[in-house]
This record gives C-alpha cells, structure tokens and sequence, in this order.
C-alpha cells in the first residue's frame, strides 16, 4: 500500500443504507464519496436480501410513525428519478391477539397510535378476515385493521435505483473489497481494506451485522448486536381469485417460541403467483453472522406449515422451496435501531456514523439522507434520539445470576 486514496466520505456497506447514504451525499455535489463492500453489490448475502420487504406506515411507537410518513415522500421521488415503481399499496393487515406485546408491535395501542396521526384504517373481527380473505380457524377473540397504503416493497428493484444513482452522482463504488479496519481520530477516520488504505473525513458505517468487527477493536464496548438466520418458506396458491394483503399474526408465545408469522402475496413484478411465509421467530441466535447457513431450521418450516394447513386453505401446504433471511436486531427491542454517531465510543467518534441492525428496509431513503446529513453537517432534523448508539451491557459469567 504505496498511497493513501482521501475523501470526504467512506461509506463501508454498499447495501440499501449505504448506497443510499452515498446517493444523498454525492447528489449535493462537491464531496467525494466511496463506498466499500466485501462482497461485491446487489448480493444476497445480508439481511436486505431476498425479493420483498413489508411496507408499513403504521408503527406503535409514535416516533417512529412519524419517520415512516416523512419517508414516503422520499420513495416516491425515489420512484421517479429511476422510472421503477418500488413501493406496491396491497394493503398491510395486523390480526390476532389484539393486547400482545411483540418484536413487530401491539394492535391495539398501533391503532391508538393512527387514530392520533390521522391515519385510515379499517377495523376487523375474526369473522370479517375469514370471510374476506380466506383463512380459517382463527380464535373468535382475534381481531386487527387493514391499513391499506401498507404493501410490500421491490427489494431488488430498490438497490438497482440506488446503486444507479450513486453511479449518476459521482460516487466510486468498489466491490469485492472487504474493510479490515476503521481507525478514527480527531481530524477524520483512516480504513484499510484487503487492496489498499484510505482516509476520509467522514465514515459511514453500514455494514449490518459486521459492524462490531470495526467497532469493537476501539476499545469502548460493542453494540449489543443479535443475529438471526429466519425461515422463509414459499408455497403456492390452489386459489388465487381473492386480492390478499400482506398480513401479520400477532399471537401469544409459546415456551418454544414467539408465535409469531407472516405472508407476503405474490409479488406484484415477479412472474410466479406463489406466496412466501415465514415465522418470525428471535431464538437461536448465531455467534456470529457468517455463520449464516442459508438453510432453514427444518423445525421452524415445519411450524409455517402447520399453521398453513390450519388457517390458509387456499395454499398448498406443501413447501416448493426454502431459503432463510439474516435478521440482524438490537439486543433491546424498544430502541429498534442503531442510528447515530460514535461519538463516546471512541475518540474521534463522532467523525463516524453508524447505521445498523433492525428492520429498517422500509425506511431506506430517509436513513442514507441521516447518515448523509449527520456525516456532512454534522446533524439532522429527524427525531432519531430513540437509536443513539451506545455500547453492550456487561454481561455476566455463565452459571451466574442476572
């Protein structure tokens, strides 16, 4: 590594977050950003992998409700500038045990929740479900809404126009480049790669689940970081007459797990009318992510099976594949995201920004104009308080009490 390459910005993760955040900071003009990503763009090897992600306003924390309305806006222009229609309004209804608290929400204070932001909704019984959708067997106490602006969102499609815009505004983009180090100080940041180093004013991290491989060498504690390899399981339809919404079960746990599973329709840009489901279920998380096998726990397809053949007879039980998802979450569920500088982790943190962890495809757009926003001017307007970085709590020996 004869030269050091500088910028004024290095994004290291060159998935929906990252080359979002390079698009909003290279379409400003006059900064130089890279991004960096160790397997090369438009993989499939983290968790903005696969072909749809639910599109929902609704949230039970009011926060972060009103994040998911100021980026609506966002995926509209989004929309427009690359010519791909990315968000599909089929609807997202919630349904099951109404007082519940789970990892996706609570109906009842959801619904709370939109009636003080003046979001439609429509409120259904068991029986209203039943008969306009299709499952059976629902517990007579289950009730939810549909909220009908909520849908699935083109994942593929989405990294294409991203990827496309940061290549239109400027941004270098190197695959197949894996960081090694990110080294903060008080004047910016210095990364060394496999291939060569770097310095930059700014770095963005977001790199998901690796994250704490850079961060945890500063010395000043990790994220309190758990990862997650979820089935998906898709089956196809014996009746595809009914337009059906993506939908949530929102159940009481068992001792074996959450209780917890969804449905997507068919996609409305693929070519196969097949539906995909999945449990989602926090348990067993991996030591770490690259230990993701990309093969489902034969257990937990088992589980989305039984409950097709009990609740959705117009899907064939009988599974045509397989694959899994990499769930990254924050230990602590009510903060939901990481979002926000270094800055107390380690000197020179706040010359990085960190954007990992949680289910934040929905939110895309407006987190890479954070990032962009925090690493640029130092600041934003969005109310993120909720995501503030801070490092892991100690956690005891084995055999002791908590």
């Amino acid at each position: 590594m004869s030269g050091i390459e500088t910028y004024d910005l290095i994004v290291v993760g060159g998935g929906p977050i990252g080359l979002s955040t390079a698009w909003h900071a290279a379409r400003r003009g006059g900064h130089r950003v890279l991004v960096l990503d160790q397997y090369g763009f438009l993989n499939e090897r983290s968790g903005s992998s696969g072909a749809e992600r639910h599109w929902r306003v609704q949230y039970t924390q009011k926060d972060i409700f009103a994040l998911t309305l100021q980026t609506r806006p966002m995926w509209a222009e989004l929309e427009r500038l690359t010519g791909r229609k990315l968000i599909h309004e089929l609807g997202s209804l919630w349904f099951g045990d109404v007082e519940v608290e789970t990892n996706e929400g609570h109906i009842a204070d959801t619904a709370r929740a939109m009636d003080e932001m003046s979001v439609a909704y429509e409120w259904l019984t068991a029986r209203d479900i039943e008969k306009r959708y299709g499952f059976t067997g629902l517990p007579g106490h289950f009730e939810g809404f549909l909220q009908r602006n909520g849908g699935a969102i083109d994942v593929r499609g989405t990294l294409a126009a991203l990827f496309q815009l940061s290549q239109e505004h400027g941004a270098v983009l190197r695959g197949n480049e894996a960081v090694l180090e990110a080294t903060p100080d008080r004047d910016g940041v210095t990364v060394r790669t496999d291939r060569a180093a770097y310095r930059a004013a700014k770095v963005v991290l977001a790199n998901g689940s690796q994250a704490n491989d850079l961060i945890t060498p500063w010395g000043g504690g990790a994220l309190d970081l758990h990862a997650y390899e979820m089935a998906l399981v898709t089956l196809r339809q014996r009746d595809a007459s009914v337009q059906r919404p993506f939908w949530f079960a929102f159940q009481k746990p068992t001792e074996e797990d959450t209780n917890l599973f969804y449905g997507f329709p068919p996609n409305p840009w693929s070519t196969s009318d097949e539906v995909r489901l999945g449990p989602d279920f926090e348990v067993n998380a991996l030591e770490h992510a690259s230990r993701a096998t990309g093969v489902p726990d034969p257990r937990h397809v088992e589980r989305v099976t039984d409950w097709v053949r009990a609740h959705m007879p117009w899907v064939d039980p009988e599974p045509t594949g397989t694959s899994t998802c990499l769930a990254v979450l924050p230990g602590d569920p009510s903060r939901q995201f990481y979002l926000g500088t270094a800055a107390g982790l380690v000197d020179g943190g706040e010359n990085v920004v960190v954007s990992v962890a949680g289910w934040a495809f929905k939110l895309v757009p407006l987190f890479g104009r954070v990032c962009a926003e925090l690493a640029l001017d130092g600041g934003t307007s969005y109310d993120i308080a909720r995501h503030a970085l801070s490092p892991a709590p100690a956690r005891p020996a084995p055999g002791t009490a908590r």
